[in-house]
């Protein structure tokens, strides 16, 4: 399975680097080196910079802009106890304490303080502690707390 860690934006400056859309947080992807998919061919980054607070790169070989930017889910650091990546919740069904089906995760939205569970119908649950009681990806589901779904 592949992850998106960003997608090739406008260009900046002659020299072929690109805005990244979308970045990955992890900084890694954007240094000179860094190995990954542009479009599902093997590319690797040839120079780096910010600009404006995103990271600015060039690759080894031209990519169109709006061409997506993946790694392979093996590449991806090991998350700690009760951590979980994004992807991993998108399609999980929710069902609060007592039961009551909520529906499945269609999105996780990045909020201010926290983030925000994003069900198909339209439904926007807080990740925290005080609503998410527990995450079981091997079950394929989430319980969420009474009374946050309305």
């Amino acid at each position: 399975m592949r992850v998106n860690i960003g997608r090739v934006g406008k260009p900046h400056g002659l020299d072929g680097s690109f805005y990244v859309e979308y970045p990955s947080l992890d900084e890694r992807w954007w240094k000179p080196g860094a190995r990954f998919l542009a479009g599902g061919v093997e590319v690797s980054v040839v120079g780096s910079r910010r600009a404006q607070g995103r990271p600015v790169i060039s690759l080894d070989r031209r990519v169109e802009r709006g061409t997506t930017l993946e790694i392979e889910q093996s590449e991806l650091p090991p998350t700690g106890e009760d951590e979980y990546y994004a992807f991993q919740l998108i399609g999980l069904e929710v069902v609060e304490e007592n039961g009551r089906a909520l529906g499945t995760v269609a999105d996780v939205l990045p909020g201010i303080a926290n983030d925000v569970l994003s069900l198909a119908d339209g439904v926007l649950l807080p990740m925290v502690e005080d609503c998410v009681r527990a995450v079981d990806l091997a079950a394929g589901r989430i319980v969420v707390a009474e009374g946050f779904a309305g």
